[in-house]
């Protein structure tokens, strides 16, 4: 207790890079995920290609890659922006997979209902696919801020300030005090981010909650066996769902 009250600055300074550490790469991770997800979700050729690829870089070793990034992008070995661009990478191979998931896993019929309906590609991706893929979205997002709020750590370990800085620097001098400050923060972010993220998303899925009807359009396919009125219910039961994801998304 008295190391952090003599050494809150410190903390605090070194909690703000993390965290910029952490969620910039989260954030430029979604962006170039999303795209080749909806992508790879679209074509039997580019499915295996993009998913299996980017599962990949997730084999590579963190610190490696630390090292390696200045060679290839000029900076020096103590920039942020080797960390950044390393955890955009694994944030990648994480999302990549989570996203198209989340995209095979839409209702069908809810997406023919919306072409019937007029909906032109990039509004229906934008106005439909996008909001019922959020759910699954979501829980990859999580999966991958909580995992880089752990590795960016790695960085200390060549220079690099963040919270890992306490671990190195208390293992160097033989601190505990200062190694356990390290991990209690870097917990207590995880745990915040990790909160966050499960708010946004029922804020940005408001159209499921009971009542919408939009239920059905959460990702299962509906098949109704009982004979010739198959097609006119599931029809029904698509744009139902359409209708409550659009007064969702109005509502949001």
């Amino acid at each position: 207790m008295n190391w952090l009250t003599n050494n809150w600055h410190t903390v605090l300074t070194l909690s703000g890079a993390h965290l910029v550490q952490s969620v910039l790469p989260v954030v430029l991770g979604l962006l170039i995920s999303v795209p080749l997800a909806r992508l790879a979700a679209g074509s039997r050729w580019l499915r295996p290609l993009l998913v299996t690829g980017s599962s990949l870089l997730y084999t590579i070793p963190s610190l490696t890659l630390f090292v390696v990034l200045p060679l290839l992008l000029g900076t020096r070995m103590t920039s942020v922006v080797n960390v950044i661009v390393a955890l955009t990478l694994y944030v990648v191979a994480i999302l990549v997979r989570s996203c198209v998931d989340a995209f095979e896993s839409l209702d069908r019929d809810v997406l023919q209902a919306a072409t019937a309906l007029g909906y032109r590609p990039v509004r229906r991706f934008f106005g439909v696919e996008l909001p019922l893929a959020v759910p699954v979205m979501v829980a990859g997002l999580r999966v991958a801020t909580v995992s880089n709020i752990s590795m960016v750590s790695v960085g200390a370990v060549i220079g690099i300030q963040s919270l890992g800085t306490l671990f190195t620097d208390g293992l160097r001098r033989s601190i505990v005090a200062e190694i356990l400050v390290g991990i209690v923060a870097t917990v207590l972010i995880a745990v915040v981010l990790d909160q966050l993220l499960r708010l946004l998303g029922q804020v940005l899925t408001r159209w499921q909650r009971p009542g919408t009807g939009a239920r059905e359009a959460g990702g299962r396919r509906r098949r109704d066996t009982r004979g010739p009125g198959r097609t006119a219910g599931g029809a029904r039961d698509a744009t139902g769902a359409l209708a409550a994801v659009e007064s969702g998304g109005a509502r949001a």
